[in-house]
């Protein structure tokens, strides 16, 4: 008879504790509660800068302590994961500073501010042979697994199309306040970098990597009232209210040929009136289509070019079956999953390639890529031109 091993304990830092770190925090516990994990986790520390408020989410959250200070954080010996939920321009300094005290790494994206630091990024991790990953959530929709399950069995066959949009509105009233979304040595970008990377990520993920890119982008309002505080897509402003200036995009598209020969179109924007986080694509092959839209996000549209005349049409399916990736963890067939469910799905991979010794995926590399075209649509726009990817 075989002895039952107790299994390891991965104790994780968690570096912010608004929307995402809130996202993370759940994620964490409902990883534990629904999966049968190789790894036990545990939520050791999470750390923000203000004692008083990081203290209560804290305990709010289920974290057996708190740090004020992320530099302590990372040299801690009894933490193995440092997971980065902090604004964009930190990602860079945390993470190197992690590595380098051989924590692996959880970072949401965009991965930096811009390609250059991720490379570097990619660099460390590599070098100092730790697992990384990026929050790309929208991969382990179980709708979007069960596209590239599709694509890689070849039923779409040559994909010669990918639609790709992600079209938000909290910004179109020009009185909301300047958050740290608005200033591009915070963010990088506006909505090109916020919600196209997701689209770009999907994008690398279902149909391959991208040759050269042309865009156009435009901020409709140059200036807004000083932010007080900011959380999720909320924000107040000070008292004073001064203006201050927006220094990124409110909405970007750009074109794009892949390596294969496909094409490929993407709109990001947070100024579309009545669509509060419709991201969306739609992909078409020679054999068939795909269409996936996240405000249903346990649906699959899918057409077959092989079905007989007169029967042909999209076909919904309901991704929620025990027999569609990561549904059968859940609940019965129809009892639909949300938005929180994708980033405890991502968390599971995490932990399992850990435990597990297997790479990441998406790791640094993907988020690297990702800054790649991010840069290239920023240079396309400055010189008027398509640029190539490899000139990134």
């Amino acid at each position: 008879m075989g002895i039952d091993r107790p299994k390891p304990t991965i104790h994780f830092g968690l570096v912010g504790y608004k929307f995402m770190g809130k996202a993370h925090s759940n994620a964490l516990q409902r990883a534990n509660m629904f999966f049968e994990l190789p790894a036990q986790i545990n939520l050791s520390v999470l750390c923000g800068r203000n004692e008083e408020n990081v203290k209560a989410a804290a305990m709010k959250f289920g974290w057996d302590g708190y740090e004020t200070s992320w530099e302590n954080l990372v040299r801690r010996e009894d933490i193995d994961v440092i997971d980065i939920t902090t604004p964009s321009n930190a990602h860079k300094e945390i993470a190197i500073a992690a590595a380098e005290s051989k924590k692996h790494i959880f970072c949401e994206k965009p991965l930096a501010l811009n390609v250059k630091d991720a490379r570097e990024m990619l660099a460390v991790a590599i070098k100092n042979n730790i697992k990384h990953q990026v929050g790309f959530n929208y991969r382990f929709a179980p709708a979007v697994a069960l596209a590239k399950q599709i694509i890689d069995i070849g039923r779409l066959g040559e994909i010669h199309h990918f639609r790709g949009t992600y079209l938000q509105d909290w910004l179109v009233d020009p009185d909301f306040p300047a958050a740290w979304r608005t200033d591009k040595t915070v963010a990088g970008s506006g909505a090109h970098g916020d919600l196209g990377a997701h689209v770009i990520d999907l994008a690398h993920y279902l149909v391959g990597d991208i040759k050269a890119v042309t865009g156009i982008n435009k901020t409709f309002v140059k200036e807004r009232p000083e932010v007080l505080g900011m959380t999720g897509l909320t924000a107040t402003k000070t008292i004073d209210a001064r203006m201050v200036p927006v220094t990124v995009d409110d909405a970007s598209l750009f074109l794009c040929e892949f390596e294969n020969g496909a094409l490929g179109s993407f709109e990001a924007t947070r100024f579309a009136m009545g669509r509060k986080n419709a991201m969306a694509f739609e992909i078409n092959g020679s054999k068939g289509s795909i269409r996936f839209e996240f405000e249903r996000m346990n649906e699959l549209q899918y057409f077959c070019g092989q079905d007989e005349p007169g029967l042909q049409g999209f076909r919904l399916i309901q991704a929620s079956e025990g027999i569609h990736p990561y549904a059968g963890h859940w609940w019965p067939v129809g009892h639909v999953l949300g938005y929180e469910h994708t980033f405890v799905h991502e968390m599971v991979e995490f932990i399992t390639c850990i435990t597990n010794d297997k790479p990441c995926i998406p790791d640094f590399y993907d988020g690297m890529k990702c800054c790649q075209v991010l840069d290239a649509v920023d240079l396309s726009i400055a010189e008027r031109a398509w640029v190539n990817i490899g000139d990134i």
